[in-house]
C-alpha cells in the first residue's frame, strides 16, 4: 500500500502511509493509541473509504482501498479488534456468515458437517467451546478463538495476507503461544501476516519486520532483530521512554477495606479472601478456572447465580448477600471495554457521569449541566484523556482514551473498592504505563484495588499479593517479589 491518507471531519487520522508486507513474512504494526492503526485495517478491510491517490496490490494484482469487494477478497482475512461477530448466532452460524454453509443436493443445509468443521477449527485451542451456543453466552476468550478460528477458515497453503489486529488482548499464556503457533504455520506456508500488537514481548517473540506509525505517519519500518524494546518505544513515543513499571512498596491503610466469604458463581467454588486499603491484589488463572468472574460477582455485574457473603467493614458491621451485591455500589471496569464499558453514540462527558446522575440533579430533578460538565472536564483532565472536549463522541477516541474514561467514571464516585478486569487489554505501552501510575495514586490514597487479568504484565507491574485460581478454587497466594513471571505461570497451570 503506498499514498494512504484518511481525515475524519477536522482530525487527518492518516497521511501518506505506505506498507510492504513480504510473502513468508509476520510484519508487526505498532504505534500509540490514535496512531491511525485500526483505521488502516479498517481501510484495508473496506469499510473506510481511503482519499484519492492511496494504491494498494496483492500479490501483484491491484485492488481498490476502501472499496467492499477489497472486503471479499479470499486472500486477505481479518480478525478485527472489535472481533465482528454477531452475538445472537453460534459459532457455527457466524463462521458460516462469512464462508457460506454446506448443503446437500437440494439446498438443505449439512448441520453435522458444519458443526463438525466448526469443532475442528475451535479445538485448537482447546477451550472445549460450544459451537451450538450462541456467542453471547460465551466469554470473551472464546469469542476471540471463533473470530480467529473465522479467519483461518479455507485458509491452508493459500499465498495472501492475514490480518490480526490485537489478537491476544485477552488471551492468557497458554492460549497466546497456541496462537503463535498457528501465526507460525501460516507464514511457513508463504502468505503474510500483518500483526498488530501493543505488547512489546509479542512482537519481539514473533514479528520478523515491525513499521511504526505515528500521529497517522509511518515513522519507521525495522527488522526486529535490529531493534530492542527500549528503541522501539523511543520509536513510538518520540522521545526517551522506560517500558518497565514495578508496583511500589505497599503504603497507607492495612485493614481491610472488603471483605469476602464463600463465594460461588459460574466455575468459582466457596471463593474468599480480604482486600485492605492501599493494596493491589491480583486475581488470575486459566481460561475457565473462573478468575475472571471475580469482579463481576463482587460488583454485583455477574449474569448467572451467584451465592456468598461481602462485608465492607468501613460502612457496617453487616454482611451483604452476593446475590444483592450491587446494592453496595462498588465500580467494575470490565473486560470488554466496547460491549459493556462505553455507549458509542454517548459523549466522552455522558459517558463519564452516567452513574452520578442523581448526584448532579437539582431539588426538582433537573440535571444541572453546568456541574455535569465541570465534573467531566475534571476527571479528563485529571487522568488524561485525549479528546476533543468532553461533548465529543465517545467512539472517536482512542481504545486506551476510553479506558481513561471508564476509570475515571469509577472513580469519580470515590469508592473505597476498585474492581478490574483485563484493564490493560488494547491499549499502548504509553497509555498503559499511565493506567499503572493513575491506579498506583488510587491505592496510595487508600482504595482497595483489585486485578483480575490473564496478562502477566500487568500482575507483575501492578500488584502487591496475587491469588491464583485453579478449577474454581484458590490454589496458590503469592506475595512481593516471590510474584514473577514463572511463579505466575506455574501457578496457574498446577505444575509448582
Amino acid at each position: 500500500m503506498a499514498g494512504l491518507s484518511k481525515r475524519f471531519g477536522g482530525t487527518q487520522a492518516l497521511t501518506d502511509v505506505e506498507l510492504e508486507v513480504m510473502p513468508g513474512e509476520i510484519h508487526a504494526l505498532i504505534g500509540p493509541n490514535g496512531s491511525g492503526k485500526s483505521t488502516l485495517i479498517k481501510i484495508l478491510a473496506g469499510y473506510h473509504h481511503a482519499e484519492p491517490g492511496a494504491v494498494a496490490e496483492l500479490d501483484g494484482e491491484p485492488f481498490g482501498l476502501g472499496q467492499v469487494e477489497a472486503s471479499r477478497h479470499d486472500r486477505l482475512r481479518f480478525v478485527h479488534q472489535e472481533l465482528g461477530l454477531v452475538g445472537e448466532l453460534s459459532a457455527t452460524d457466524n463462521l458460516a456468515l462469512s464462508h457460506g454453509f454446506a448443503r446437500t443436493a437440494f439446498g438443505n443445509i449439512r448441520w453435522r458437517e458444519m458443526e463438525r468443521r466448526t469443532s475442528a477449527l475451535v479445538e485448537r485451542f482447546g477451550l472445549g467451546i460450544d459451537v451450538r451456543r450462541p456467542l453471547a453466552a460465551a466469554t470473551l476468550v472464546q469469542r476471540t478463538v471463533v473470530a480467529i478460528a473465522a479467519a483461518l477458515q479455507g485458509w491452508e497453503g493459500r499465498r495472501g495476507v492475514l490480518v490480526l489486529d490485537e489478537p491476544t488482548a485477552v488471551l492468557p499464556p497458554g492460549e497466546v503461544a497456541r496462537l503463535f503457533d498457528i501465526v507460525r504455520e501460516v507464514r511457513d506456508a508463504g502468505a503474510g501476516v500483518l500483526y498488530v500488537s501493543h505488547r512489546m514481548d509479542e512482537i519481539f517473540a514473533l514479528a520478523d519486520r515491525v513499521t511504526v506509525i505515528r500521529g497517522g505517519r509511518r515513522i519507521a519500518t525495522r527488522p526486529v532483530a535490529e531493534l530492542t524494546p527500549r528503541l522501539l518505544a523511543e520509536l513510538m513515543a518520540g522521545e526517551d521512554m522506560e517500558t518497565t513499571h514495578r508496583p511500589a512498596p505497599r503504603t497507607g491503610p492495612t485493614n481491610p477495606v472488603l471483605e469476602v466469604r464463600d463465594l460461588w458463581a459460574g466455575p468459582l467454588r466457596g471463593v474468599g479472601f480480604d482486600l485492605a486499603g492501599g493494596e493491589r491484589l491480583g486475581i488470575t488463572g486459566l481460561v475457565g478456572s473462573g478468575h475472571e468472574i471475580v469482579p463481576y460477582a463482587v460488583c454485583g455485574a455477574h449474569a448467572g447465580q451467584v451465592s456468598g457473603r461481602l462485608r465492607l467493614p468501613e460502612r457496617s458491621e453487616w454482611w451483604t448477600e452476593a446475590r444483592d451485591a450491587s446494592g453496595l455500589g462498588l465500580p467494575l471496569v470490565p473486560a470488554d471495554r466496547a460491549g459493556e464499558g462505553v455507549i458509542g453514540d454517548f459523549s466522552v462527558g455522558e459517558n463519564l457521569t452516567l452513574p452520578l446522575l442523581d448526584r448532579l440533579r437539582s431539588r426538582s430533578g433537573r440535571l444541572r449541566r453546568r456541574r455535569e460538565s465541570d465534573l467531566a472536564q475534571d476527571w479528563i483532565r485529571r487522568v488524561g484523556v485525549r479528546t476533543a472536549g468532553h461533548g465529543a463522541r465517545i467512539a472517536t477516541l482512542s481504545g486506551g482514551n476510553q479506558q481513561k474514561v471508564v476509570m475515571a467514571r469509577c472513580l469519580a464516585g470515590r469508592p473505597p473498592v476498585l474492581a478490574l478486569c483485563e484493564p490493560t487489554a488494547g491499549v499502548d505501552i504509553a497509555t498503559r504505563l499511565q493506567l499503572y501510575d493513575l491506579i498506583e495514586r488510587q491505592a496510595d490514597e487508600g482504595m482497595g484495588v483489585i486485578v483480575s487479568s490473564s496478562d502477566t504484565q500487568d500482575l507483575l507491574a501492578l500488584c502487591t499479593r496475587v491469588l491464583v485460581v485453579r478449577d474454581g478454587r484458590i490454589a496458590r497466594e503469592i506475595s512481593g517479589r516471590d510474584i514473577t513471571e514463572p511463579a505466575l505461570v506455574h501457578a496457574m497451570e498446577g505444575t509448582e
